[in-house]
């Protein structure tokens, strides 16, 4: 680090010592746990502890036993909350003058606001911190941040300047606006580059089209946020700047639950500050070790708005590791949101890297789509150059993951439009037998 990032991040630290070292203590107990596992004993005692506060200070759960097993309480998701909002409001922290309120993308519905008491914020900044520093990213260092900034997270020019970061708007991604963050990026001798994974997607594309050399930029850390990144996009970013790629596993309403590993595309998961559970895809019972199962998280920290037993839409395989009374937990495969799980034609759950990895490098595709229409058809939305396109390639690539009955048809079109929060949908599930399955995304 440079002696103004060297500053920035010894400053943090003197401040918060100053006020009782909150974060640090936080950030020692998260960084322990990353490496020797977090405690089961003192993991069971925390859920326990949210149960009883929920039980006493909420509506919701006013009727439960303070004493109820976490696997007793019932499952909830994005559209429990908007439904029964005020009654998961604690009466303790509601009004509380430094509560912070964090308010979801609306990708998948509408907007959420989630409150956070101050004990959470701490430690969600603390959960920040490490897991930027173990992705690369230090307090201080300059960083972009590519995204749509609507004006509930749009940065005054003091915070800017505070936090030493760059806004860089994804709601245009032509060549222009991609030349231009690039010259920026270079100018303003940028450290860290965070943003949606499709936004990063496109740079790369660019860079690799215009055949600009980044290698002598400054960047040290690349995160991408909010979307599956295809594993080899991620290896091109990689290689153009010559750093570093780890995703976070992140959300608006729970904070940045975990790290993508540097060798593979799984996920470490912050278990000190969060439990995860791992339930089968069409009941409440836990998944078989192995089997695909939807992610549901217990927040330890929000005591202003407990989030407990949350099916937060997305999917994955876990494998947790236990030794000596301590636990670690990895995602090995994450599929991402249920409700675009795509199927085989026999009904076997297909991960999107399928598609994601094997239509990142064809020439000529610019934008694509894949959408299952019905059990065994699907239709590929492609933007692009047609003649510079392999279509008999594509469809030699991907048949042989949904089966030899597939119906795979090709559409050209002008223009693929990003969501309303500016991420990118690759995949849909239209499939009307699947369509149970949209509950559980929010």
């Amino acid at each position: 680090m440079i002696l103004d990032e060297k500053l920035r991040w010894a400053g943090f630290w003197i401040l918060d010592g100053l006020r009782g070292g909150q974060t640090r203590k936080y950030y020692d107990r998260i960084r322990y746990a990353w490496k020797e596992g977090s405690s089961v004993a003192e993991t069971e005692e925390r859920i326990q502890n949210l149960i009883r506060h929920a039980v006493k200070t909420t509506d919701f759960y006013k009727d439960y036993p303070e004493d109820i097993p976490l696997e007793k309480l019932p499952v909830v998701n994005k559209d429990t909350f908007r439904q029964h909002y005020d009654s998961f409001l604690s009466s303790t922290y509601k009004d509380a003058e430094d509560n912070r309120i964090m308010c979801t993308s609306g990708s998948t519905g509408t907007p959420l606001r989630m409150i956070q008491n101050k004990d959470k914020i701490c430690h969600n900044t603390a959960g920040g911190i490490f897991l930027g520093a173990a992705a690369g990213y230090y307090i201080g260092m300059k960083e972009a941040f590519i995204r749509v900034w609507v004006n509930n997270v749009r940065k005054s020019k003091f915070r800017l300047l505070q936090e030493n970061l760059i806004m860089m708007d994804s709601s245009r991604m032509d060549d222009k606006a991609l030349a231009g963050m690039l010259n920026v990026i270079e100018k303003k001798k940028v450290k860290c580059l965070v943003g949606y994974s499709s936004a990063l997607g496109e740079l790369s594309e660019y860079i690799r089209k215009d055949g600009r050399d980044c290698s002598k930029f400054r960047v040290k850390a690349i995160i991408p946020i909010s979307e599956t990144m295809p594993e080899p996009v991620r290896r091109t970013l990689s290689e153009q700047f010559g750093c570093p790629v780890r995703a976070w596993y992140s959300n608006e309403e729970n904070g940045i639950m975990g790290l993508q590993n540097e060798d593979n595309e799984g996920y470490h998961i912050d278990t000190e500050t969060y439990y995860y559970e791992i339930l089968k895809m069409d009941s409440d019972e836990p998944a078989e070790p192995g089997e695909l199962g939807r992610i549901v998280i217990t927040d330890l920290f929000n005591y202003a708005f407990p989030i407990i037993r949350y099916d937060n839409g997305d999917t994955a395989v876990a494998v947790r590791r236990e030794n000596n009374g301590r636990f670690k937990l990895y995602l090995s495969v994450l599929y991402g949101r249920r409700s675009d799980l795509i199927y085989d034609c026999d009904g076997k759950a297909v991960t999107p890297y399928i598609i994601t990895n094997n239509l990142w490098d064809i020439q000529g595709v610019k934008q694509y789509r894949f959408i299952q229409e019905d059990i065994k058809d699907y239709t590929i939305w492609l933007n692009g150059d047609p003649k510079k396109m392999d279509q008999e390639e594509i469809l030699r690539r991907i048949r042989p993951y949904l089966g030899e009955e597939a119906r795979i048809k090709i559409e050209m079109v002008d223009e693929i439009p990003v969501l309303a929060s500016g991420k990118r949908k690759y995949i849909e599930n239209r499939c009307q037998k699947y369509q149970q399955h949209k509950g559980f995304c929010g």
